[in-house]
């Protein structure tokens, strides 16, 4: 029986799992209300954003004229990551391709991968982060029981490709980051993957070993050093094109060979199971439900049916049962620690020293510098 205070959207699928959402009279929520006022003036898929995309494509190139590479891409396998780097052959921009290990790897995800860099012709580098500093962090995160588990991931993929392109003299990050697929996320399912900070303070409280090995990016340098000091831009190319992605799987799979996961983020073992199950079971959170609102909002999918997709289950129990053992041998721990941890009373990064403060501070210098200098200055890749 559904909570007396429940309610979802009329228009897309977003509910009051997330606290901070709003209805207007119509019940629409401030999700949908975001994208029509906001977000969808920062969509480009048409005429002037492939005019706006050629020239971007054109200033990358005459950059990074005489160097060896002119961009840099991270590659996962996933869907967004692996288009991308096929279109930017099409684009004829010359690639750093960089893949992070963190040691989660879904098998098709490696196979993805390789056929990507053969079929580009890419030079592919391969960060493998410390194993058993991955594991110590990771297992931090789960004593510390908060939302995003996925941040010792996220960081280090990040934090590698920034790295990567200082150490390369590379002025551009080419993401797949996009808003046909990923407008819609609440802020209070998740915090920051960029927040050193907060990572730095669970990993203290938590941790049992020094991270040598595992680098991270401080909050001046990702807010202040990248985009000012080194003048490095992050393109989001798929935000000027029609992106589809039922279209760029059926591209894909022509092109590549490339194979579907069957769910979303499936390239990653540990992601699979930290959107799929513990999420929704710890924290009640259907990642389902922003990622299908998003595509909503892009029109790529009708709310009938992303409310049919939400009646299917997260999880197969034999697939759950297999995920489960394999996350907990990896971790060195058993499975019923692993439940142990997702039974426990739910933390929050607040409760850890986190960068709020600062970057409300740089947030704002942020804003001003944008205006003086009259262009978007967004680094999260």
């Amino acid at each position: 029986m559904l909570d007396r205070h429940y309610q979802m959207c009329s228009h897309c699928v977003m509910d009051t799992t997330d606290p901070d959402i709003t209805f207007d009279i119509a019940g629409v929520c401030n999700h949908c209300q975001k994208f029509e006022s906001e977000t969808r003036k920062r969509w480009f898929p048409n005429d002037e954003g492939e005019h706006l995309l050629a020239r971007t494509i054109s200033e990358v190139k005459k950059t990074g004229r005489g160097q060896e590479y002119d961009c840099i891409i991270g590659l996962s396998g996933g869907v967004d990551s692996s288009y991308l780097a096929l279109k930017v052959k099409d684009f004829g921009l010359r690639p750093l391709v960089v893949h992070v290990d963190a040691g989660w790897n879904s098998e098709l995800a490696v196979y993805n991968i390789e056929q990507v860099v053969k079929y580009c012709n890419y030079d592919l580098h391969t960060h493998v982060i410390n194993w058993d500093e991955m594991r110590d962090l990771q297992l931090a995160y789960l004593k510390a029981g908060v939302a995003n588990q996925d941040v010792p991931q996220d960081h280090a993929f990040f934090a590698s490709l920034y790295h990567f392109a200082v150490k390369s003299n590379i002025k551009y990050v080419i993401s797949g980051g996009n808003i046909a697929t990923e407008s819609v996320f609440p802020a209070a399912w998740q915090h920051a993957a960029m927040d050193a900070i907060n990572l730095h303070d669970i990993h203290r409280h938590h941790g049992t070993l020094e991270l040598h090995d595992y680098k991270t990016i401080s909050i001046l340098q990702y807010y202040l050093y990248y985009p000012f000091i080194y003048r490095m831009q992050t393109i989001r190319p798929l935000n000027y094109m029609d992106y589809d992605k039922r279209k760029a799987v059926a591209y894909l799979k022509q092109e590549i060979g490339y194979k579907e996961y069957g769910r979303k983020h499936g390239e990653s073992v540990f992601t699979k199971f930290f959107q799929n199950y513990y999420s929704p079971v710890k924290f009640g959170y259907d990642i389902r439900r922003p990622h299908l609102s998003s595509l909503i909002l892009s029109g790529q999918k009708t709310r009938k049916d992303a409310l049919a997709e939400l009646e299917e289950p997260l999880y197969e129990s034999n697939e759950l049962k297999e995920d489960k053992a394999y996350i907990a041998k990896k971790l060195q721990i058993s499975t019923q620690e692993l439940d142990a941890y997702i039974s426990a009373p739910n933390g929050h990064y607040s409760q850890y020293k986190n960068w709020n403060n600062r970057l409300r501070f740089l947030k704002a210098a942020q804003t001003f510098a944008e205006r003086v200098l009259q262009r978007d200055i967004k680094n999260y890749g």
